[in-house]
């Protein structure tokens, strides 16, 4: 397996080995040695998800308080996604800054997103299946949206027009305006969580 930092501090993008013949193919798409060596802990699998999306839909940008947050591991098993990081944690020398990587059914990687770090993906295919491994299990009391069409962030998600929103993702703050109501991650505070869970 291939292990790539991204720009942002806290994430990676996971490349499996596909081992295919007549048969099919057979790979490890998670594996706790790698994820380790590249994290500096393991990752405590709270919850395992699956989502199914129409193609141009948006989820996101999605972030829990820290600590606990929640940590993801994110593939997409079926079709192919548009998987975003932002950077939504004050005092990050990337704060406000995006990474996309595609995940498809034929590359078969995977994101491992840090607690702190906001999240959401597009779409690209209809019927693109999603699963993902969690740290936390879901709390809504601690989980917050950010606008995904925030003009201030400026991912450039791959929709014609207008992407397809939840209620609740349309009616997100700015990164400004999460900023100012003070619901936004601090990056000292998520790195010194991360080094807790290394002990």
């Amino acid at each position: 397996m291939k292990v790539n930092p991204l720009s942002i501090e806290g994430a990676w993008e996971f490349v499996p080995q596909q081992h295919g013949d007549a048969r099919g193919l057979f790979l490890e798409w998670f594996k706790t040695e790698y994820l380790e060596e590249a994290v500096g802990h393991p990752l405590n699998l709270k919850q395992a998800n699956l989502s199914v999306s129409a193609a141009g839909v948006v989820r996101g940008i999605h972030f829990a308080d820290v600590p606990p947050s929640q940590a993801k591991y994110v593939t997409c098993v079926k079709g192919a996604i548009l998987d975003v990081i932002v950077d939504v944690r004050v005092g990050s020398p990337t704060f406000g800054q995006w990474e996309a990587v595609r995940l498809d059914d034929e590359t078969r990687g995977a994101v491992y997103i840090s607690e702190g770090l906001g999240h959401g993906f597009c779409a690209l295919t209809e019927g693109a299946t999603v699963t993902y491994l969690c740290s936390e299990g879901y709390a809504p009391q601690r989980e917050h949206t950010v606008y995904p069409l925030d003009a201030e962030i400026g991912v450039r998600w791959p929709v014609e027009g207008e992407p397809e929103l939840s209620a609740k993702d349309a009616q997100g703050p700015t990164l400004a305006q999460a900023r100012a109501a003070g619901i936004l991650p601090v990056y000292e505070e998520c790195l010194a969580f991360r080094r807790s869970l290394a002990l």
